[in-house]
């Protein structure tokens, strides 16, 4: 189990540049699977989960070609589906939530697709009912052995149906879509996940020849084709790592520019860390974070009564950032109420914060009432497990902004979403060994 010492108090300064978007690589990685032609994706995150899905793909039988760093090349022309009926299969699957993407393109082209239940972070119960109900409706028959947690989905050919998601599921949404591309017939999603990287999705399929409107919306049509093409494909930076730095900066009295972030495509992340007093200036494509010398304070209602901030589907604020809003409220002047309603264990971690000093009541798993110390008290430093990557991202702000030397372990759970965090934190002025 690794660690990070982390000596914090300390300003950091200079430029930082995110990396490519975590939660888009599991989506577009598993599309190589629709197509026997070769798919070039370009800014691809060195980062554990992702790897294992790119090996994962290696072990099914997809040609792998490394162009350079965060780039590669696929060519699924020979597939190897004995391995999905492998203890080896049913050992990697289900290391990692980002597998269950594989059964749609899987399921389309060869007609059948299956999966170990996928792991991941540990942050309540993660349904995938979205997932396969889609695939029933598309004419897909379904089974699950109880025993060794396994599910499948096979069929001759899937028809294009109506079908209204119980739920906008971000996962869910990219799996019936590219289940739907070689359907035969029409497919109509409602309540469709839109999020920036599904955007991405569709666009990158569309280029390969499938045929899908509405992309940006919560209501898709798509025309099945016969077959799809190759692409280049380059992904946006990571939306999470951007709100993380931002986070940063302000918690640490630093002066830093996000560099090249895609500012069309980050919603209102922006605007709820402003609610937080924290100053973010566009420069161009950048966001430039000035030291907050004087802290900063978050905004009440009109009414005067306190800020509740809470997560939703998109375009509504990520939850993945929610454990960021959380830690950057500890030190500011006023309280926030954060209401993490997508996930009930996310906020378990902040008895740690507690026990650094910060004035957090949590209310029940979904809500905690967060009071700002505007400073005046700095954060200790102690000793921490990271319990999931957000969670873990977020102690280590804290853990950065504090008095004294704290210590992190299991930042595997860190560094499954965050590449070379270590190195980059150290480039702009962190005290952050690797033990």
């Amino acid at each position: 189990m690794g660690t990070f010492k982390i000596e914090g108090g300390h300003q950091l300064k200079g430029s930082i540049q995110p990396q490519g978007a975590k939660n888009e690589a599991l989506q577009i990685l598993c599309a190589v699977l629709l197509t026997s032609e070769k798919v070039t994706i370009n800014n691809i995150p060195d980062i554990i989960d992702v790897n294992k899905l790119i090996m994962l793909l290696g072990n099914l039988g997809v040609k792998i070609q490394k162009n350079g760093p965060g780039s590669y090349t696929f060519q699924s022309d020979d597939v190897n589906l004995k391995y999905l009926e492998s203890e080896q299969f049913k050992e990697e699957g289900s290391g990692l939530r980002g597998s269950i993407m594989i059964v749609g393109p899987l399921l389309s082209r060869f007609g059948k697709g299956y999966i170990p239940k996928p792991g991941g972070d540990k942050i309540g119960r993660r349904r995938l009912d979205t997932h396969f109900e889609g695939f029933i409706k598309l004419g897909a028959k379904f089974r699950y052995n109880r025993e060794d947690y396994f599910y499948g989905v096979e069929a001759k050919r899937l028809k294009g149906t109506y079908m209204l998601l119980d739920e906008a599921s971000v996962t869910g949404t990219a799996n019936i879509v590219m289940a739907a591309v070689l359907a035969e017939g029409t497919t109509t999603i409602y309540n469709a996940a839109c999020e920036p990287y599904l955007q991405q999705l569709c666009k990158m399929l569309n280029r390969m020849g499938a045929k899908i409107k509405g992309v940006g919306s919560n209501l898709l049509k798509i025309e099945g084709v016969e077959k799809l093409g190759g692409t280049e494909h380059t992904m946006l930076p990571d939306m999470i790592e951007i709100g993380s730095w931002i986070g940063l900066a302000a918690m640490t009295k630093s002066e830093l520019t996000i560099k090249n972030v895609s500012w069309e495509n980050l919603g209102q992340i922006p605007d709820v860390f402003r609610k937080l007093g924290i100053t973010i200036e566009r420069k161009g494509d950048d966001i430039f974070v000035p030291a907050h010398k004087d802290g900063y304070e978050i905004q009440n209602y009109i009414d005067g009564s306190i800020l509740t901030i809470s997560d939703a589907p998109w375009p509504g604020f990520t939850p993945d950032l929610l454990s960021i809003i959380l830690v950057v409220a500890t030190q500011a002047r006023g309280s926030v109420l954060v209401h993490q309603k997508m996930f009930e264990s996310r906020l378990f971690f902040v008895d740690k914060l507690i026990d650094m000093g910060a004035k957090i009541i949590l209310c029940d798993p979904h809500r905690a009432s967060v009071i700002g110390h505007d400073f005046t008290s700095q954060l200790k430093a102690t000793t921490m497990v990271s319990p999931d990557i957000r969670a873990g991202i977020s102690l280590l702000i804290a853990a950065l902004s504090a008095k004294g030397t704290s210590t992190i372990h299991n930042i595997e759970q860190i560094d499954r979403g965050y590449e070379n965090i270590d190195e980059r934190l150290r480039a702009i002025g962190a005290k952050i060994i690797r033990m």
